[in-house]
C-alpha cells in the first residue's frame, strides 16, 4: 500500500530486498517460481490471448525493475529531478559495460512532469562504475530527507486517476505505510506556494480584500482548504503513516485508526441557525476516496516470493466479503457527484471485478454507482480492460463456472471444499450482466515490465441506501450472529447520518455483544488487524491458507528495521506485519469456522496507548500576542488554528497549526470514539533564551513554509550567494564576535545587528551562474555569539551534495570550542578566572546545546528509520 521522514533503498524495501528479513540474494534465485494451482487459474483463457501467456509468466517469473518518485511541492521536485536529470545522467551514460553503453535511469512515460523513475541496472555494473556510486550517494540522501521515495511504477496509479484538486475532502481508508496518501496530499497542496505568495503580495501592498481569497480550492488567502484524513486500522501502523506523512508538514492531515468496513461517521459544525430553528447535526461526505484494500497480492510475485509457495484460491474467497463491505462502506461515505478509486495488486477477478460488481448491487445498482472509462487518462501507460466473464476456482483446485453448478455439487455431493463460497463471487447475472466491468484497468507485468494491478474508477450518481448482506446462500457454518449481520445493519441505515458508525468501534460496545458474536469480532477485530492483512475469517474453510503479506505487500516499504514511535513503542518498519490466527485451526474438511483467539486477548485486554487531547487556543491566548509582534505576523493570519497536545490547553512546549476544517472536525468529534492519533503541524517550539526580552517561540522548521510569507521584515535575512550558504550548511554555529560575522559574506552585516532570536534566512534564486535557481526559505538562530541554520545533519548534507556535490564532513564549532575550555580548565591558573566573557560563554553553550538538540527533535525517528545495515546496500542493489 502506499510509506516517513524519508525512505531509504535498502533490505526489505519494496521492490528489493529482503521479504520478513529474508535478504533477496541468491537464495531469492534458487527459489522455485513455480505453483501448479496459481498458474492453472491463470491459464484459463479469459485472463489473457494465447498468445501472451508465455510472455506473462517470462516477466512474472523475472525480478522488478527498481522504481522511485520525486516528492513533495512540484518545485521542489522538479528541482530535485533537474539535479538528476543534469548531473548524473550524462555520467552513467557514458559507461560502456561489455561493449555496449549501459541503460540509465529513465523516467516513467506516462506520470506527470516525469516525476516517476525506473531503472533496471545489473548490481554488477552499479557497483563497478564509479559514477553510479556517486549516484546512489545521491539517491540516499534524498530519501532519508524525504525528496525522493521508493514505490513500485504500478503503485502510483490510482491517486493519478482520483482527480483529485486543491479544496476537496479526500479520504485513504487502507493508508499505511502511506506512499500512496503522499500523492494525494501532494495533491490537495498543488498550486498552493504560488497562490499563497501572490496572497501575501497583495496583503503586504494593500490592495487585498477583506475577506480571504484566492483561486478555487485555494481561498482560504491562498491556502487549500482540502482535507486528506489517512487511516489504518493497525495503530502502530498508524504511527509509521504519520512518519511518512510529516515530511510534507501539511495542515491539513488528519490520520486516524479505524476497521476501513465500519469507518465512523465524522461530524461537522451545524449550519447556522435560521429563524431561530435548531439546525439538523452535519457530517463529513467525502469528494474523494482511495479504497486500496486488503488483497492476496498475486499481482506482486516478482517480488514477493510468498506468492509461489503460499498462492491458494482460499485466499481471495476469504478477502472477497472483507473487500466488497469497505467498498460499500466508501460509496456510503462519497458525495453525490464524488468518486471511490478501488484498487488491488491481485490479479484476481474475485477480488476485482467480482467485488465492484457486487458492492454496486449491494448499492442500488448502475443506476447509483458507474463504473468510469478511463481508458484516455495517463497516455502511455499500457492496460488491459476489466473482466466480463470469469471462473472460480476452490481450495481443492476445481474449475466453476456458474452458482448453478455450485448449487448442483451442493445437493448431490455436499460442500467438502466449498466454504466461502457465494454468488457473488461469479459473474454478474439479469440486469447486472450489463454493467460495463470492461471499464476497470488490469495492468499485467508482461505490458510495460510492472507488478500487476487491478484499478476501478467508481463515481456515485445518487445517494444510496446499501442492502444488507445477503448470507442464505454462502456456504459456511456461521455463528448465530456473525459480525457480517451486524455490518449489514449498520450499513442499513441512513448513511450513518442517524447513528454514526462508532458502537463497534469501541471496546464498550463489544462487550454488550453476545458471545458468539464476542469470538467472531475476534477473529474480524479490524480489516486484518493490520492495514492490508486478510482478516481471520480468510482462514475459515483452510488451514494452510495464512497469508503472509496483503495489498500492496512489498511496493514501497522500509527496510526490516527496528524504530521507537514517539510513545515509545518499539516496532518494525518496513514491513506489514505477518497476520496468523494462531489459535485458529481449521477442520480438515475446511467448511467449518475455527476456534476464535479469547476476547479478552484480542480486544478487551488490548490496551492501546492513550493518545494526548486536542486543544486549541483562545485567539486571545496571552502568548500568542507577543509572537505576532516579534515576528510583524499579519494579523490576517489566522489566530484561531493553534493547537496543544494537553488537557489543560497550555502551551508548555509545542504550538502546532492546523487548517479551519481539521479544527472543526477535531472540536465537534472529540469525546466521540473517533481515534485521532495525528493532526497539526508544529509551528512554534519554545526556546530557553540568555536575554530579556527575546521571544521564546522559535518557527519550527515544519511550518516555516505556511508562515513565511505573513512575516514582517524585521527578523528577515537576503541571500543569493551560493557559497555563503555552503559555508552555513557546513559550519554549526559559527561565531559572530571578533569580527566572526565578516566570515559570513553578504549577510554578515544582516546577522551581527539583528536582534537575538529566531529569524527566517531567504535564499532567493539568481540569473548569476553562481547564484540558485530555487526559493528557498530556512530558519536561522541568533544566538548572544553565534548563528545556526536549523536543520538536521541530514538536511544538510543533502543539500550540500545536491547543490555543491560536496560530500564534506559537518564542523560543529560549540564542540570544539567546549574541547578547548576543557583543556585549559585543567590548568590551576584559567581554571579560577570567572569574568562576564565566561559566563557569556557558558551559557551560549547550554543555549548551543538545547539547539542542537531541538533541531533533531523533529527528525530523529527518521534517523532510526533510515540506519543502514551497509553503504552499500542503503540503495538496492539487487535489483
Amino acid at each position: 500500500m502506499g510509506k516517513r521522514g524519508g525512505k531509504k533503498f535498502g533490505r526489505g524495501g519494496r521492490g528489493g530486498g529482503g521479504r520478513g528479513g529474508v535478504r533477496r540474494d541468491d537464495s531469492w534465485q534458487q527459489i522455485t517460481r513455480s505453483n501448479e494451482k496459481f498458474e492453472t487459474y491463470y491459464n484459463l483463457p479469459e485472463f489473457l490471448p494465447e498468445e501472451e501467456k508465455e510472455e506473462f509468466w517470462n516477466y512474472l517469473k523475472r525480478d522488478l525493475p527498481n522504481s522511485f518518485r520525486f516528492t513533495g511541492s512540484r518545485g521542489h521536485a522538479l528541482a530535485v529531478q533537474k539535479r538528476l536529470r543534469d548531473f548524473y545522467i550524462p555520467e552513467i551514460t557514458s559507461i560502456k559495460y561489455e561493449g555496449e553503453f549501459v541503460e540509465p535511469p529513465r523516467p516513467v512515460e506516462w506520470y506527470p512532469d516525469q516525476l516517476a523513475w525506473w531503472m533496471s541496472t545489473p548490481k554488477q555494473v552499479i557497483r563497478r562504475f564509479g559514477p553510479f556510486s556517486s549516484f546512489q550517494k545521491f539517491l540516499v540522501a534524498e530519501t532519508e530527507v524525504g525528496n525522493i521515495s521508493r514505490q513500485e511504477v504500478v503503485s502510483m496509479i490510482p491517486p493519478l486517476l482520483m482527480d483529485l484538486r486543491p479544496g476537496m475532502t479526500c479520504l485513504d481508508m487502507c493508508a499505511a505505510p502511506g506512499s500512496k496518501s503522499c500523492q494525494l496530499m501532494e495533491m490537495i497542496h498543488a498550486g498552493e506556494e504560488e497562490s499563497v505568495l501572490e496572497v501575501g503580495k497583495q496583503v503586504k501592498e494593500g490592495t487585498a480584500a477583506p475577506e480571504p481569497i484566492g483561486p478555487e480550492g485555494l481561498n482560504d488567502d491562498g491556502r487549500t482548504s482540502g482535507l486528506l484524513i489517512a487511516n489504518d486500522s493497525d495503530y502502530k501502523r498508524a504511527h509509521m503513516l504519520i512518519h511518512q506523512m510529516k515530511r510534507l508538514s501539511s495542515p491539513n492531515l488528519i490520520v486516524t485508526n479505524h476497521d476501513a468496513t465500519m469507518y465512523p461517521s465524522i461530524k461537522l459544525p451545524p449550519h447556522p441557525a435560521e429563524d431561530g430553528k435548531p439546525q439538523r447535526g452535519r457530517y463529513l461526505k467525502f469528494d474523494r476516496i482511495l479504497a486500496d484494500v486488503p488483497c492476496s497480492g498475486d499481482g506482486t510475485a516478482r517480488k514477493n516470493y510468498n506468492v509461489w509457495k503460499d498462492w491458494n484460491p482460499a485466499n481471495g474467497l476469504g478477502l472477497h466479503p472483507t473487500q466488497v463491505r469497505i467498498l460499500v462502506r466508501a460509496l456510503q461515505m462519497l458525495k453525490v457527484g464524488g468518486r471511490v478509486v478501488y484498487s488491488t495488486c491481485s490479479l484476481n477477478p474475485i477480488e476485482n471485478e467480482a467485488v465492484v460488481a457486487a458492492a454496486i448491487e449491494r448499492c442500488g445498482g448502475a443506476a447509483n454507482v458507474k463504473i468510469i472509462d478511463c481508458s484516455s487518462e495517463l497516455p502511455g501507460l499500457k492496460r488491459k480492460p476489466g473482466l466480463k466473464d470469469w471462473k472460480v476456482m476452490d481450495r481443492e483446485g476445481r474449475i466453476w463456472t456458474t452458482w448453478k453448478e455450485i448449487e448442483e455439487q451442493r445437493d448431490s455431493e455436499g460442500i467438502e471444499g466449498l466454504a466461502r463460497f457465494s454468488p457473488s463471487l461469479f459473474p454478474p447475472t439479469g440486469e447486472a450482466a450489463d454493467l460495463p466491468l470492461e471499464r476497470c484497468m488490469r495492468v499485467y507485468p508482461h505490458l510495460q515490465d510492472t507488478g500487476g494491478f487491478f484499478i476501478t474508477v467508481l463515481e456515485k450518481a445518487a445517494e444510496i441506501k446499501a442492502k444488507p448482506e445477503d448470507h442464505t446462500n454462502v456456504i459456511a457454518k456461521m455463528p448465530k450472529t456473525p459480525v457480517a449481520s451486524l455490518v449489514a445493519e449498520l450499513d442499513s441505515r441512513k448513511d450513518g447520518e442517524s447513528e454514526p458508525y462508532q458502537k463497534l468501534d469501541s471496546l464498550d460496545g463489544v462487550a454488550q455483544l453476545d458471545p458468539e458474536t464476542q469470538q467472531d469480532l475476534a477473529k474480524n477485530e479490524s480489516v486484518a488487524e493490520a492495514t492490508n492483512q486478510p482478516p481471520y475469517s480468510v482462514t475459515l474453510d483452510s488451514s494452510d491458507a495464512t497469508l503472509k503479506r496483503g495489498a500492496d505487500d512489498v511496493e514501497e516499504v522500509l527496510p526490516a528495521k527496528k524504530t521507537k514511535l514517539d510513545d515509545g513503542t518499539e516496532v518494525i518498519v518496513g514491513d506489514r506485519p505477518v497476520h496468523k490466527p494462531g489459535s485458529a485451526q481449521a477442520e480438515q474438511s475446511g467448511d467449518s469456522t475455527p476456534a476464535a483467539a479469547p476476547l479478552s486477548d484480542k480486544l478487551l485486554k488490548k490496551k492501546q496507548p492513550q493518545e494526548d487531547p486536542y486543544k486549541y487556543l483562545d485567539p486571545n491566548h496571552p502568548e500568542l500576542g507577543p509572537i505576532y509582534d516579534f515576528y510583524q505576523l499579519s494579523e490576517r493570519f489566522p489566530r484561531d488554528r493553534f493547537m496543544v497536545r494537553n488537557a489543560e490547553a497550555n502551551p508548555t512546549r509545542t504550538v502546532y497549526y492546523t487548517s479551519a476544517l481539521a479544527r472543526d472536525i477535531l472540536i465537534m468529534n472529540e469525546g466521540s470514539g473517533i481515534k485521532f492519533v495525528h493532526c497539526g503541524v508544529k509551528m512554534f517550539v519554545k526556546q530557553d533564551a540568555q536575554r530579556e526580552n527575546v521571544c521564546r517561540w522559535r518557527i519550527q522548521t515544519d511550518g516555516l513554509k505556511i508562515i513565511e510569507p505573513w512575516l514582517g521584515p524585521s527578523r528577515s535575512v537576503f541571500l543569493t550567494n551560493k557559497q555563503t550558504l555552503r559555508k552555513l550548511l557546513v559550519e554549526m554555529f559559527p561565531k559572530l564576535n571578533d569580527n566572526g560575522w565578516k566570515n559570513l559574506g553578504e549577510i554578515g552585516e544582516q546577522v551581527r545587528d539583528i536582534p537575538m532570536g529566531c529569524s527566517i534566512l531567504h535564499v532567493e534564486p539568481t540569473e548569476d551562474e553562481n547564484g540558485f535557481t530555487e526559493r528557498m526559505v530556512l530558519p536561522l538562530w541568533r544566538s548572544l555569539y553565534s548563528l545556526n541554520l536549523m536543520l538536521p545533519k541530514e538536511e544538510r548534507r543533502a543539500m550540500l551534495l545536491r547543490l555543491y556535490n560536496d560530500d564534506t564532513p559537518l564542523i560543529n564549532s560549540t564542540q570544539k570550542n567546549q574541547k578547548a575550555d576543557a583543556a585549559k580548565q585543567s590548568t590551576p591558573e584559567t581554571s579560577a578566572v570567572e569574568t562576564p566573557v565566561n559566563a557569556e560563554d557558558a551559557a551560549l553553550k547550554s543555549e548551543n546545546l538545547q539547539l542542537g538538540q531541538d533541531e533533531q527533535e523533529h527528525v530523529d525517528s527518521r534517523e532510526t528509520y533510515n540506519k543502514a545495515d551497509g553503504e552499500e546496500d542503503r540503495f538496492n542493489t539487487t535489483v
